[in-house]
This record gives structure tokens, C-alpha cells and sequence, in this order.
């Protein structure tokens, strides 16, 4: 009897210590989130009423071929027990305007719903933290209510509803990275590629064959295609467009068809396309996409019926793999690096487009997200490198046009030193060909009509032997003078007038002339050049051998100054004078052909003939 009385207590506390255990680990159990995809729904559309079971996801344009109208979701759920932690509620997509209700108490509200074609949430995730006090145990409700406007992709995807840390850092933080923030990297990426290209299609100019200045199109249609990128991506983070929906949603679709069209002309350019004639014709399926995007976006908004569009993105994927196909055989047939990047990112790029049509445009499925904007980073990345590789390209050319170029106007530098080297050797030996002949005709025209007069002295029988020695004396000092002006500085009248009187001061000495010096220091002649400093000194030896010859004198002076920038030479007499109306013809005439003001003043007792130069 004890043994059975133990056995039962052991057992009932064996029980109860299970039973204690089983309590504690359920109430330690973490909190799991629960995904709500059933319930019922509530439609308006068109003035028309339907409520019927639900599973989510809900897309409303399969659902109701595109027409606009309003809808209530509810959405039960159990719970064993009020939760412990704050829960928070994550929707991946759900638009276009909408408010969220729990067990009839709101907790958030986008956009009005009573405006149509404003506002647009569904681009982005939601999360909505939960108070606790609204969750209760046992059955809870979840009421949606939102607007639906025709062609944006309005819907409900499933819901989850859990534990605010679990469910924000798990769900909604990595879904927002990749749609939203993604968006503003992919825009921002976009611009920085565009803005290059840019750049490098207003610098970089080329002369073409015609003279006129030409830019390169490959920079052109990369920046046009990243610009279009751009402005199409930047429409997922831009919930409330700054148009009305009719003319934001064709402006995005042209966006989009831009920048396919930018794209494949790029690619033509890259393949050699772009300048051959034979390819112009390109250029007409390139603005047929263009112009049917606007058509039949524009029909499918004002009508409120999206498979007109859905229809034109097929035939315009078709039109694209057509394109893609020949760029990329062409690659295959003759490779190289850059139709290779750009190859390889159309056919993903292509591949991509096909799938979101599928998907996005055909099928039921609701809160999936277009793969093409992550895929046109590898063209982003391909147009980078292309427009880089051939900016490195155009650069090292110049470079090497610069070295090139360099070296020939070296060349040329030392071909024109060689010249100028022959020239001035030619110069020189003209120089002292002319010195020669110039000297011969001074010996000609001083000396040796001298000569010719002391001959004719001779000849006659009736010259004195004074008269034929001064003719003698004359030649001599004229030979002697022109042998000092080989060596005189061009200008330097100071030097001229100095090698004057050591010629001829003996000689008046000799003839009882007394000599004055008074030459003060004069600035060089400029226009004095080897040709009139002889001249110059011609005029003067002839004014002073008049002096000896005729005026009796026992005087002579010799003055040279400045008067502000002119410089005066002057030749003094006390001789006996003569008429100075009757200047001698041999001294006017070199006057006159070195530039020089003669003037003559004369009377008995003191004769000047003075020379100035400015």
C-alpha cells in the first residue's frame, strides 16, 4: 500500500515539474512575425460593389483590367496572447493612396483618397509601428483602404505583422535599401556618368574633313542615356511628381524609351555605325520607339486601359532583341573590348526587360520590382569604361600629336638655324664682297679722281709744283680716310669726327692753320649706317679741303654738340669768305643724300657750314 501511495506521488510531481517546464519555455518562446496573405475585400469600382475572400497578393490592374476605383481589405489574424515587445507592420508594396486600420483604430494614412492621380506610395515599402495597447488576444483585424488609379500599379502585397526589431531590421530595412535607397544610388550614379560624358562631348572638339568643328557622338548618346536613367529612376523615391499622373506618366515612359534609344545608338556608334550611310537607316526604328512610347502611354492613361501599353513594350522589345541580335553578331564577328562590355550588358539588359514584362505587366504576381534598373548599372559601368577608355585614347593621341608636332618644329627650328646659319655666312661674304667694291669705288671716286687731276696738272705743263703736291695730299688723305671708315661704329659720329682730325691735323699744321677741338660728346646716329658714315665723312673731309684750298684761312675749328635730341657738327673758317648763296654743289648733294640740314653762313673773316641730325 505505501509503495503504490510513493509510486502516485512521484508521478504527480514528476507531472507537475513537466507541466511547470512546459509553461516557462512558452512563455520564454520569442515572438515570431506572422504574414497575413487571406481575408476578405471590399471593391468599388465604377459605382459597383463587391466583397468576396481575398488572398494576397492583389493586383488591381490584372484584377480590374486597369480601371480606377477603391478598395477595403480585411485582413484577421489570432493571437495567444497580447504581445510583450512593440510589433510594427511591413508591406512591401501597397498604393496608390492608402490608410491602415487596426481593430478600427488608424495608424497611418498616405495621400488623400479622395484625390485621383496625386499622389503615389506604392514605390517605396512601408512600415508602421504598432502601439501595444491595440493588439488583444485572440482575433485581431487588420483593415487596409486605398485608392487605385489606373496604370500605376496599384495593389496590395502580402503583409506582415510582428515584432518591431524583427520585423524592420529583417524586412523592411533590406526591402527599402533596394528599392528606394538603390533608386537614389542608380539616379546619383546616372548623373555622375552623364555629367562625364557631357563634358567630354563639349571639350572634346575635332576639325572634321569639311573644316567644321565636330563632336564626338559617343559621348552624346552616353550622356543622353544616363540622363534619361536618371530622371526614370528618380521616379521611385518621387512619391508626390510635381505634374498631374497624365503628363508625369509619359514623361517617365519617354524617359524610359529614351534612354533604350540612347543606348542602342551608342552601341551603333561603338560598332562604327554611326557614320556609315548604310546604317542611317537605324535612326528610323530609334525614333519609332520614341514616338510610339508617347502614342500609346497617352492611350493607355486617357483611356484607363494599360495593355495598350503592355502591347507596345512587346513590339518594342521585339524591335530592341532585333537590334541587340545584329550588335551582337557583329561583335562576334569581329571582337574587340568595347563591343564586348557593351554587347554583354544589352543581352542581360535584355534578358532583364522580357522578364519584368512578364512579370510586371502579365502576371498576377504583385509587389515584385523591376530587375532592369539594377541591370542598367552594367551598362552605367560599361559606358564609364568606353568613355574613359576613350578619352585615355584621345588624350594619348594628342599627347603624342603634341611630341610629334614638337619634334617637328624642332626639325624645323634646326633646318631654319641651318638656313639662317647659310644665309649669314652668304651675308657676310656679300658684306665683304661689297666692303671690297665699295672701297675699289671710293679709291675710284677720291683717290683716283685725284690721281687723274695731278695727271692732268702734269699734262697741262702749267700746274706749280705746290698745287700738284696738294693734289697729291688730297688723294692720300682720302685713301687713309677711307680705310679708318672700315672700322667705324655705325652712328658714332664722335669716332668719325676723331679719326678726321688725326688724319688732318698735320696737314693743317703743315699749312699753317691753327686747329680748334671742340667736339663735346654726341649721342649715336641711329639712320648712320656704314654706307652714310662714309658719306658723312666725305662731306666733311670736302667742306675742310676748301678751307685749305681756298679761304686763306689760319684758323679752323671743329665743334660738334647736342641740341636737345639733335646733333650739330659745325666747320669753322676765319678765311676770306664767299657767296653762301652759291653752296657747293658736291656738299649739298651729300647732304641731301645722308638726310642731314646744310647750312651755310658766310662772310670775310668767319665761314660755318653746319650739319644736324635728329
Amino acid at each position: 500500500m505505501v509503495p503504490k501511495l510513493v509510486s502516485s506521488l512521484l508521478s504527480f510531481l514528476l507531472a507537475l515539474l513537466l507541466s511547470g517546464i512546459a509553461t516557462v519555455v512558452a512563455a520564454s518562446a520569442p515572438e515570431q512575425p506572422l504574414e497575413l496573405t487571406q481575408g476578405s475585400v471590399t471593391t468599388s469600382v465604377d459605382g459597383v460593389k463587391r466583397t468576396g475572400p481575398v488572398e494576397l497578393s492583389y493586383h488591381w490592374d490584372r484584377q480590374h483590367i486597369g480601371r480606377p476605383g477603391f478598395a477595403t481589405f480585411d485582413l484577421p489574424f489570432t493571437l495567444e496572447a497580447a504581445p510583450q515587445t512593440p510589433w510594427g507592420i511591413f508591406i512591401p508594396r501597397v498604393g496608390n493612396v492608402f490608410e491602415v486600420q487596426l481593430n478600427d483604430a488608424l495608424l497611418q494614412v498616405y495621400g488623400d483618397l479622395d484625390r485621383g492621380n496625386d499622389a503615389d506610395y506604392a514605390k517605396a515599402p512601408i512600415y508602421i509601428p504598432v502601439p501595444g495597447r491595440l493588439l488583444k488576444p485572440g482575433e485581431n483585424h487588420l483593415q487596409i483602404r486605398l485608392r487605385a488609379d489606373s496604370g500605376r500599379r496599384a495593389g496590395l502585397s502580402h503583409v506582415t505583422i510582428g515584432p518591431a526589431a524583427q520585423v524592420r531590421t529583417e524586412l523592411f530595412e533590406s526591402a527599402y535599401a533596394w528599392r528606394f535607397t538603390g533608386s537614389v544610388l542608380l539616379a546619383a550614379f546616372s548623373l555622375i556618368v552623364g555629367g562625364i560624358a557631357l563634358a567630354l562631348w563639349l571639350t572634346q572638339v575635332e576639325t572634321g574633313a569639311d573644316g567644321r568643328p565636330r563632336r564626338e557622338g559617343i559621348y552624346f548618346w552616353a550622356a543622353l542615356a544616363e540622363f534619361c536613367w536618371a530622371v526614370r529612376v528618380a521616379d521611385g523615391v518621387i512619391a508626390e511628381p510635381p505634374l498631374t499622373w497624365g503628363v508625369w506618366g509619359v514623361l517617365m515612359a519617354i524617359c524610359y524609351a529614351g534612354w533604350v534609344v540612347s543606348v542602342m545608338m551608342f552601341g551603333c556608334h561603338i560598332a562604327g555605325w554611326g557614320s556609315d550611310r548604310r546604317f542611317r537607316w537605324v535612326r528610323w526604328p530609334m525614333a519609332a520607339i520614341v514616338a510610339g512610347t508617347a502614342i500609346f502611354t497617352t492611350l493607355a492613361l486617357q483611356r484607363e486601359e494599360p495593355m495598350w501599353l503592355t502591347g507596345w513594350l512587346a513590339v518594342e522589345i521585339v524591335l530592341v532583341v532585333a537590334l541587340v541580335s545584329a550588335f551582337a553578331i557583329a561583335t562576334v564577328r569581329r571582337p574587340n573590348t568595347e563591343q564586348l562590355l557593351v554587347a554583354g550588358a544589352a543581352l542581360v539588359t535584355v534578358a532583364f526587360a522580357a522578364r519584368d514584362w512578364l512579370v510586371i505587366r502579365l502576371s498576377d504576381a504583385y509587389g515584385e520590382t523591376t530587375w532592369v534598373r539594377y541591370s542598367s548599372v552594367f551598362f552605367g559601368v560599361a559606358l564609364l569604361l568606353i568613355v574613359l577608355r576613350r578619352f585615355h585614347a584621345a588624350t594619348a593621341q594628342a599627347r603624342g600629336s603634341v611630341a610629334a608636332l614638337a619634334e617637328q618644329v624642332a626639325q624645323r627650328e634646326r633646318e631654319l638655324a641651318a638656313t639662317y646659319a647659310e644665309l649669314e655666312a652668304a651675308a657676310r661674304d656679300q658684306a665683304r664682297t661689297h666692303e671690297r667694291e665699295r672701297i675699289l669705288r671710293d679709291m675710284h671716286d677720291g683717290v683716283g679722281s685725284h690721281i687723274s687731276s695731278a695727271i692732268r696738272q702734269l699734262q697741262s705743263g702749267q700746274t706749280s709744283p705746290g698745287d700738284l703736291l696738294r693734289t697729291l695730299r688730297d688723294s692720300l688723305d682720302q685713301l687713309k680716310l677711307s680705310i679708318d671708315s672700315i672700322h667705324l661704329p655705325p652712328g658714332d659720329v664722335g669716332a668719325l669726327l676723331a679719326a678726321l682730325r688725326y688724319r688732318l691735323e698735320p696737314r693743317l699744321a703743315a699749312a699753317g692753320i691753327e686747329f680748334e677741338w671742340a667736339v663735346d660728346e654726341v649721342d649715336p646716329v641711329d639712320r648712320l649706317d656704314a654706307q652714310t658714315m662714309r658719306q658723312l665723312q666725305f662731306l666733311l673731309f670736302e667742306a675742310i679741303s676748301n678751307v685749305l684750298q681756298h679761304a686763306q684761312a689760319t684758323v679752323l675749328r671743329l665743334e660738334a654738340d647736342m641740341r636737345g635730341k639733335t646733333v650739330q657738327v659745325r666747320v669753322i673758317d676765319n678765311g676770306k669768305g664767299y657767296d653762301a648763296s652759291q653752296v657747293p654743289r658736291a656738299l649739298a648733294e651729300r647732304a641731301g643724300a645722308i638726310g642731314a640740314r646744310l647750312a651755310v653762313e658766310s662772310r670775310p673773316g668767319r665761314t660755318v657750314v653746319q650739319l644736324a641730325f635728329d
